[in-house]
């Protein structure tokens, strides 16, 4: 894990390659709760019978909007920054699914740290996300992705007076 001091320190950072992360496997209940929530309840995620019928490979599989919004928690086992202030997601400059996942197939997240920036409100972060499938060896998505994150307030900086 990288630990850094203030989220301007990952400009020391650019080009290192975050993780991988521990395998993960997605379920049919995980995948039927976001279809159910998104109503996203295409067949090809939802019903078992018809996907083992009419799919490429036999089985539902997952939202990739679903594996991208698993990007926040993985990212908490790559990186921590000690002293920083609020964060947020500030978006994604491009996302490509460009292989399906599998129900119940292990999947992963590797990051790189592809631009740091000063920002008005703290420190813009740009990573690049990789998520790779266990079985065959490849990659499911690539997202670029952007972090803003927050300076830590200094505790005397309050005027009392």
């Amino acid at each position: 894990m990288l630990v850094l001091q203030t989220p301007a320190a990952f400009a020391d950072h650019v080009g290192r390659r975050l993780g991988p992360t521990d395998w993960r496997i997605v379920t049919q209940s995980e995948i039927s709760a976001f279809a159910y929530l998104t109503g996203d309840d295409h067949w090809i995620h939802v019903d078992r019978e018809r996907a083992a019928r009419e799919s490429a490979g036999g089985r539902t599989i997952v939202h990739g909007l679903y594996v991208l919004s698993l990007i926040p928690a993985w990212q908490r086992t790559l990186f921590r920054i000690e002293r920083r202030g609020a964060g947020l997601s500030y978006g994604y400059d491009r996302v490509r699914f460009t292989a399906p996942i599998p129900v119940d197939t292990p999947i992963r997240l590797t990051q790189s740290v592809a631009d740091v920036r000063p920002h008005r409100q703290g420190t813009r972060i740009a990573l690049t996300s990789t998520i790779d499938v266990e079985a065959p060896g490849r990659t499911a998505v690539v997202a670029e992705g952007i972090l803003l994150i927050g300076d830590a307030m200094a505790a005397n900086s309050i005027d009392k007076n």
